[in-house]
């Protein structure tokens, strides 16, 4: 049940979202094998509190930009493998310029877990 809010109440699991299917229409055997295996981990995903994913990743973010070395590097390549792997699951649904903008987010991120990592 919602609230007039249109946020579930609390304790309560969040519906997933409409649709007939996780998947692409006719996409390749990659593709597919991609959305196979991601549709356990992003129903998960779904089912937590909203503000978790935010706040873990803000964490890690900080935590690559503060602390020198390693753990920094660890932490910020963290952060870019899930945006990576969240923008290959949105790929198809994108234009020319986000497509851009995503790439560009993951690759900044693995530079300057380069960086730290060499701190």
């Amino acid at each position: 049940m919602t609230r007039p809010t249109g946020r579930p109440q609390r304790g309560k699991a969040r519906p997933l979202p409409r649709g007939k299917t996780f998947y692409t229409p006719q996409a390749s055997q990659a593709r597919s094998s991609l959305e196979r295996s991601s549709a356990r981990p992003l129903v998960l995903l779904h089912q937590l509190p909203v503000w978790v994913v935010p706040l873990v990743l803000t964490g890690l973010l900080v935590t690559g930009l503060a602390v020198p070395g390693w753990l920094g590097a660890v932490a910020l390549v963290l952060v870019a493998a899930f945006l990576g792997w969240l923008a290959a699951l949105s790929w198809p649904r994108l234009g020319p310029g986000p497509r851009l903008l995503r790439v560009a987010a993951v690759v900044g991120l693995l530079v300057i877990a380069g960086i730290q990592a060499g701190r």
